[in-house]
């Protein structure tokens, strides 16, 4: 049992294993859903607004696969450089232009959480400023190669070894760059 807290009939409306490991860390139990849906925005959502649209979209794809008295748990994240998105990575050369862009400067991580029910939804986003150090191009070759990160917004996950190598400080939640800010979640979880 979780101090202070009892929630339980918790659904988390992703596929990720990043996200499913966090959320098993904390305690809770919960089932899983996928939403089969295409994650397109409008060019005029800027930041945090795309992945709140995003987890709402979501949930609302997958509100009608849970039952009444269970709470679905969506989440979008999105890297946010120069005044524009870095979404998934197509392919290979896609995912080498993204670190590169990103190696040598700073940039933001944004998650859009929505907490939903068949009776209300809470939606936040956490943001998180994260600090590159220039890389090679053997580095983003080999990280691309061996890790291929074409799951992983903006070409590359905190934890892997990209991360470990090039990742210089966070300000902010090391969860929220990998996809859930679990501690923002927990305590919206309690009110909700």
């Amino acid at each position: 049992m979780l101090p202070n807290i009892v929630i339980t009939n918790l659904v988390l409306g992703s596929a990720s294993p990043r996200r499913q490991a966090l959320l098993k860390e904390v305690g809770f139990q919960f089932d899983t859903v996928t939403a089969d849906i295409e994650e397109h925005f409008s060019d005029e959502l800027k930041a945090q607004e795309i992945p709140l649209f995003l987890s709402q979209l979501k949930a609302g794809h997958l509100l009608k696969q849970i039952g009444l008295k269970q709470i679905l748990i969506t989440a979008d994240t999105i890297v946010w450089l120069n005044n524009k998105a870095l979404n998934k990575p197509k392919d290979f050369q896609e995912a080498c232009s993204m670190l590169t862009e990103l190696s040598g400067n700073k940039h933001e991580v944004y998650t859009g959480v929505s907490i939903t029910s068949h009776k209300k939804q809470v939606s936040f986003f956490v943001k998180t400023v994260v600090y590159f150090k220039t890389l090679t191009q053997e580095e983003i070759e080999y990280y691309v190669t061996n890790y291929k990160p074409y799951d992983k917004a903006g070409a590359y996950g905190a934890q892997d070894w990209i991360g470990l190598i090039a990742v210089e400080r966070f300000e902010g939640s090391y969860f929220n760059v990998m996809g859930l800010p679990v501690k923002e979640l927990y305590e919206h979880l309690k009110d909700f």
